[in-house]
């Protein structure tokens, strides 16, 4: 686009000069106004035109780099030589009101540009030639420019020697010019023959050499009638000048196209015209002097000169063109050579690619009789080529195989070039059936080959691989049965087999084992892969043949079992993998004993599927299994669409507490902690609420829960001991600096993390709360789990100064061993022993029994659930130091919170 909009701006200002010079011409030719403002015009007009074409070159040349800047700068120059010469004749002529003499200062700035411009042409960039080229390329620039001058002294330099002239220095100076303009012309035009249409600057030369045409006639007509005596500036004469530097003007505006790959693309056999333009330069030469000599009827040393000269450059290019030929005729002798051996030698290898490959090459006819047989056949097949050439190649194979053949032979026979690929079992001579895959290609137009091509290869081993990769796509490494993939598609497959009102069906039974978790911790992985073999063998031999096994991944297994009338239904399966599986399976260093639970779904239940009737069907099942292993494992349950109800229920709310964290929706209760001593509220225990928008108040057990299981607990646990330090710092100052003791529950997912003892830390920072003042309660599975890891959160906790405390203490498993070793401040008494303090009971005992135990270890007692006076005073009676409960209060908002503590033990009695 930018490209046309400067050809269309060129355009524009070619009609603007054209205009100019029409007018120029016909003020000077019609001498409008007077001899002396045809005068003015011209030496002013001259002047302008010489000087903007000089500046339009210069800054052409300013856009290219290399030897074309050089070029466009000479002649730019040349041409401001020449307005200088210009702008000196003015002076004189106009200003100081004399003649200008000849020669004068004015002729050493015209003189210049004859100098400047042939060398400007030079510099500009031609094609590489070679040495050879370049000479022929001189002999013949040197014939055509002396053809040229022997053209320009018989019609314009003898003329002139004729006319006379004063001095000798006036005679030289005036046949410089046209002399000058004889070279400068010679150069533009053999340029252009050179370059033709082609070069991307052709019309550029064109314009400059149209110019230096238009300067040559106005040079010789000066130079005639300066040497009769007879020019006077602002005549007719000019005009060829003003045109000159006006094309020139127009040659340095026009835009330059792009490069292309054709501008480098010319070779000297496409130039007709750049290699017979110096015969035809010498024949207008023999011909002017043929008709100068019959009209003049004398001869001239000169012209015998330039005619011998022509006939030594004519047989020097001769004999330069006789050695490119022998040269020629030598190179084409050779290549002709080194193509014949290139060929042989392509032969030659060829003939051995097609014996040596691992393909079979064979040329049959139409009807399929074998013409040409490669001797790879020997190597891929075990039968020489000899044994098969001229036989019938759809009797060698097995009738099947020879139809389809045929039926590919005929297929291709009819279309040039066509291809086509089959697949065929071929016999081994040794009697094994190989997997061939054949390639027809009907090459009988081809005279070389004549028939058509079966490129056949061995592809067994690569069927055996794709087997054996489909065969691990769709099965599992360890145990080599169904993976999920697989299974998935049977059910599938299954389901649009069944027929729903028939007696069939389909039951998907999905089985995870109960303690594999155990097995591998601690036995090692090594022995639960075992087990794992063995599950899978029980579970082949407990089903029946067309019922599918397969495994998941882990310990989770399925079964897919096509019930009927006649066969076992899925409930006994299942009863029979549970009794199977309770027998101990076999180590080498002991007998393990796992169990499985058991989830049951059927496709008569399942009613009309949404969406994949296959995932569905799986899933229901699955759901089962979670429903018997909280019923306590080694059972089965089948599945009920309450338990996917609950499944929606739990993931709705699971999303809703996602959504109840980011917009702030969780708040705090706080229930008070009472010194059974004094009676004073000591502190609080910080408990998470929930308000939902649309259900109401959501109790704790409902949905921290959903928090362990997914992860939550972890920004939930953070918020809370967040809010809490800062509510405790809120009413200590309230209090006047009265000490808070703010107890926070710790999950075991937190634990976990191995960054919780930096977010402690950095909230203590961040609320100013005192680390002593914190207590962190936790239950006892985190002493027994990840024991190590465990202790060495607990001991940088104790070393940050917070308190740690177990909640619930005597519903878990915690030994003594493991209270002496972790560092424990205090034991919170479970509700369950405190509810039936009072009477004589074993809860009593166990209770007195915590007490005694925290007291020997140096551990605080916390009891939980006070609910009544009786519980309250058996436990002060055992030397309890700190309690909990409903009798007191119960858990509270924070500003209820708040004036409980400023009120003291009053607000709880």
């Amino acid at each position: 686009m930018t490209g046309r909009v400067a050809l269309s701006r060129w355009a524009r200002l070619c009609l603007v000069v054209g205009a100019v010079v029409v007018a120029f011409a016909v003020v000077l030719g019609a001498a409008v106004g007077g001899a002396r403002t045809a005068q003015l015009v011209s030496n002013f007009g001259l002047c302008y035109a010489a000087i903007s074409a000089a500046v339009a070159c210069l800054l052409r040349a300013h856009q290219f780099r290399g030897r074309m800047r050089g070029g466009w700068a000479f002649i730019g120059l040349g041409v401001l030589s020449w307005g200088i010469g210009q702008a000196s004749w003015v002076y004189l002529e106009t200003f100081r009101g004399v003649e200008a003499p000849f020669p004068s200062i004015a002729d050493a700035g015209y003189l210049l540009m004859v100098a400047l411009t042939p060398v400007g042409l030079l510099i500009m960039p031609s094609r590489t030639q070679a040495l050879a080229n370049r000479v022929r390329s001189v002999l013949d620039g040197l014939m055509v420019a002396a053809s040229l001058v022997l053209i320009a002294w018989i019609f314009v330099v003898s003329p002139l020697i004729e006319a006379g002239q004063d001095t000798a220095l006036a005679l030289y100076v005036s046949l410089t010019y046209p002399l000058g303009d004889v070279v400068i012309t010679t150069i533009v035009i053999y340029m252009l023959a050179q370059q033709r249409r082609r070069g991307r600057t052709f019309s550029h030369l064109a314009l400059v050499g149209g110019g230096i045409v238009a300067f040559a006639v106005s040079d010789i007509a000066y130079a005639y009638l300066n040497l009769k005596g007879e020019y006077s500036s602002g005549g007719i004469t000019d005009i060829g000048w003003f045109a000159g530097f006006s094309l020139i003007l127009l040659a340095a505006t026009k835009p330059v196209p792009p490069a292309t790959d054709e501008d480098d693309a010319t070779t000297d056999g496409g130039q007709p015209i750049g290699i017979l333009l110096p015969y035809v330069a010498v024949l207008a030469a023999l011909f002017t002097t043929v008709i100068w000599y019959a009209k003049t009827g004398h001869s001239n040393l000169f012209v015998a000169y330039t005619r011998s000269a022509l006939i030594l450059l004519i047989v020097g290019r001769q004999l330069l063109t006789l050695r490119e030929n022998r040269d020629l005729t030598r190179t084409l002798e050779a290549r002709v050579a080194d193509r014949t051996a290139e060929l042989f030698a392509s032969e030659q290898r060829f003939h051995a690619l097609v014996q040596h490959s691992s393909d079979v090459v064979t040329v049959v006819s139409p009807e399929a009789d074998v013409l040409y047989q490669s001797e790879s056949v020997q190597r891929v097949f075990g039968y020489p080529a000899r044994v098969l050439t001229g036989r019938r190649l759809t009797k060698l194979v097995d009738p099947e195989s020879a139809v389809r053949l045929a039926q590919a032979l005929r297929q291709v026979a009819g279309r040039p070039y066509a291809t086509t690929v089959l697949e065929l079992p071929v016999r081994h001579r040794d009697g094994r059936v190989r997997q061939a895959e054949m390639t027809i290609t009907n090459l009988l137009s081809d005279p070389s080959v004549a028939g058509l091509v079966l490129n056949t290869r061995d592809i067994s081993e690569r069927k055996e691989l794709q087997a054996q990769l489909v065969h691990e796509a769709y099965h599992d490494a360890l145990t080599q049965l169904a993976n999920r993939a697989l299974f998935r598609e049977r059910v599938a497959e299954a389901l649009r087999d069944r027929i729903p009102s028939s007696s069939d069906d389909v039951t998907v039974l999905f089985l995870d084992l109960d303690g594999f978790k155990e097995v591998n911790d601690s036995l090692g992985h090594l022995a639960g892969d075992q087990l794992l073999v063995q599950v899978a063998d029980r579970l082949r031999a407990s089903v029946r043949d067309g019922d599918l096994v397969a495994r998941f991944g882990g310990d989770e297994f399925a079964v897919l079992i096509r019930a009927d009338h006649d066969g076992d239904d899925a409930e006994r399966v299942a009863q029979r993998i549970v009794e199977v599986l309770e027998q101990p399976f076999g180590s080498d260093t002991r007998d393990i004993h796992v169990q499985a639970s058991i989830g049951l779904a059927s496709a008569s239940k399942l009613g009309e599927p949404e969406g994949d009737g296959a995932e569905q069907l799986m899933r229901n099942a699955d759901l089962a299994m979670y429903k018997a292993k909280s019923a306590g494992g080694s059972c089965y349950a089948a599945y009920h669409p309450d338990m996917l109800a609950g499944l929606v229920a739990r993931l709705e709310l699971e999303a809703d507490l996602r959504l109840a964290l980011e917009r702030g929706q969780l708040h705090l209760h706080y229930q008070p902690t009472v010194d059974l001593a004094t009676s004073e509220v000591i502190g609080f225990e910080a408990l998470a609420r929930w308000q939902h928008p649309e259900r109401g108040m959501i109790p704790p057990a409902e949905f921290i829960p959903i928090a362990e299981a997914t992860g939550l607990i972890v920004p939930l646990g953070r918020w809370v001991l967040r809010e809490a330090c800062r509510k405790a710092v809120e009413w200590s100052a309230q209090s006047g600096g009265r000490k808070v003791k703010m107890a926070v529950n710790v999950s075991v997912r937190q634990f976990d993390r191995a960054d919780l003892v930096e977010v402690v830390a950095g909230i203590l920072a961040e609320t100013g709360m005192p680390a002593d003042q914190l207590c962190l309660e936790m239950t006892e599975s985190v002493l027994m789990t990840d024991t190590d890891d465990n202790l060495e959160q607990l001991l940088r906790l104790k070393a940050l100064g917070v308190t740690l405390a177990i909640d619930d203490f005597g519903t878990g498993y915690s030994s003594l061993a493991y209270l002496r070793r972790f560092p424990v401040d205090t034991l919170k008494i479970d509700r369950s022993f405190v509810e039936r303090l009072g009477a004589l009971t074993d809860d009593t005992a166990l209770a007195d029994t915590i007490v005694q135990l925290g007291k020997s270890l140096g551990m605080a007692t916390v009891a939980e659930g006070i609910e009544e006076f009786g519980q309250l005073a058996a436990l002060r009676e055992m030397g309890c130091h700190f309690a909990q409960g409903y009798y007191f209060s119960r858990p509270v908002p924070a500003d209820e919170a708040g004036r409980l503590f400023l009120d003291g033990a009053d607000a709880v009695r």
